[in-house]
């Protein structure tokens, strides 16, 4: 078995950890700071005077987001219902739904902070083990070479750890992001569902 084969396909692996999670944190990053200025714009504008989308500042209406699709969902059902039980399971529901969007490809980042520190691991033994087979087979001929060996081998285990380090602030500080975003997420739940649900009609009796 090609120990040095391996030993590079594990920093290979890892590279490819550290890139997948670069795109991740820059790609939730952008995504939970466009949703958290529209969740608080939107908190502003939403009185319980706005019943319809259309009563919202067009800047928070121009771009979908997050907040923007709760409330709308909201407010376009809200005025079919007929009691508030209704209306709050109904909200409930819609509040579970967009809630579940915020936690996407966290995933990805929780894993690479669990996988790349046992990727350098296996990457410095690897390297060790290459080491000692290239040293029983031509001796201790210069100990350069072979502080070098142990030298790269060991770098795989820095290289994981730093991928981990890395991704694990940025998963934190998501997960406070995402405490913060659910906050107003429910805030405007509250807000939208605000105003008169339309009573269910009764029916008349007719006397003979």
């Amino acid at each position: 078995m090609n120990m040095q084969l391996l030993h590079e396909l594990a920093f290979y692996l890892m590279y490819a950890c550290a890139a997948l999670a670069i795109f991740v944190i820059v790609e939730r990053g952008l995504f939970f700071g466009y949703t958290m200025r529209q969740a608080t714009g939107l908190e502003r504008a939403m009185t319980h005077a706005v019943q319809h989308l259309k009563e919202l500042p067009a800047a928070l209406t121009a771009r979908p987001s997050l907040p923007l699709a709760l409330v709308s969902d909201i407010l376009a059902e809200k005025h079919h219902l007929t009691t508030e039980k209704d209306l709050e399971d109904f909200s409930e529901s819609v509040y579970i739904a967009k809630r579940g969007e915020v936690q996407q490809r966290l995933w990805i980042l929780d894993t690479i902070v669990t996988a790349a520190p046992l990727l350098g691991l296996l990457g410095t033994i690897l390297g060790i083990i290459d080491t000692f087979k290239a040293l029983a087979v031509s001796g201790v001929s210069d100990p350069g070479q072979v502080s070098q060996g142990i030298g790269t081998a060991l770098y795989a285990t820095a290289l994981g750890i730093g991928i981990a380090v890395v991704g694990m602030f940025f998963f934190n500080l998501f997960q406070e992001r995402i405490e913060r975003i659910n906050d107003h997420l429910k805030v405007l739940m509250l807000r939208a569902c605000v105003g008169r649900v339309n009573p269910q009609p009764q029916s008349k009796l007719h006397i003979a």
